[in-house]
């Protein structure tokens, strides 16, 4: 059994280590960096931007290694980066064999279509987990040789919750690539609605009136500002995005299992 989820996994080890080597480098950089800076300068700099700019790239405070490292490294390299990864990547799954003509081949084996695409994504779980877990240890470790000290609960649910958001990206990604059949085409869709959705998210901050067009975008429910800087996290809004990741993939597998190949 789960022979599809094994081979996919095993084929995504060698690009999953090669990006945790990439982002442990990048984020012991930033560490770095946070030590030769004066933070009094870039903070007095940083608050004299509008407030509505600080609020739509949700940055509170640079002052500080929390503060820095939620500014510069997990509002755009987790949120953002990250999430267009996995949105690109999981366009993949099912058009790329579908394009190379080997899902015909694959259904031709005693799996039915709902379990191979299930399989198929469970695979992202692999690198999804193996950069959180790298890059946490990384940042804790880097911190602490710069003579900087990161609550560990708060670091851990920083990354703990970033699962549902990039399982919700997965998923959308999953959407696209049952609906085309063309890998190029599906992967540039999903990032592109990824994408918007993060500028829907950023340009509606701080406007009430907006505030239910932000709520369509997944950046609305995962705020790495909040859990490092504040310590405060929003367990409901995790919630909500495994809802929406697992009404993805159901919607996918409906779309799926209709079409026809």
């Amino acid at each position: 059994m789960f022979e599809t989820a094994r081979y996919e996994s095993e084929r995504r080890l060698r690009g999953t280590a090669a990006i945790s080597i990439g982002l442990a480098v990048l984020i012991a950089f930033f560490v770095w960096y946070f030590s030769v800076l004066d933070t009094e300068s870039l903070e007095q700099m940083a608050q004299s931007l509008p407030p509505s700019m600080l609020e739509a790239f949700g940055i509170e405070t640079i002052a500080t290694i929390e503060g820095f490292l939620a500014a510069e490294v997990y509002n755009f390299l987790w949120v953002l980066g990250l999430g267009l990864y996995f949105a690109y990547t999981a366009g993949g799954l099912i058009a790329g064999d579908i394009e190379r003509d080997r899902m015909e081949l694959l259904l031709s084996f005693p799996i039915s279509r709902s379990r191979l695409l299930l399989e198929k994504f469970s695979s992202l779980l692999v690198p999804i987990v193996a950069f959180n877990a790298v890059v946490a240890l990384v940042v804790y470790a880097s911190a602490a040789a710069i003579g900087e000290s990161i609550a560990p609960m708060d670091l851990l649910l920083v990354h703990l919750l970033s699962i549902p958001y990039l399982l919700t990206c997965a998923a959308i990604g999953t959407v696209f690539s049952v609906l085309l059949d063309r890998a190029d085409t599906a992967k540039r869709g999903a990032i592109g609605l990824v994408f918007a959705l993060f500028l829907i998210d950023s340009v509606t901050a701080g406007a009430e009136s907006l505030d239910w067009v932000g709520k369509l975008s997944p950046t609305q429910y995962y705020n790495p500002s909040e859990m490092l800087v504040d310590g405060t996290y929003a367990l409901g809004d995790s919630g909500v995005l495994l809802v929406v990741a697992a009404a993805l993939l159901i919607a996918s597998h409906i779309l799926f299992k209709r079409r026809d190949i």
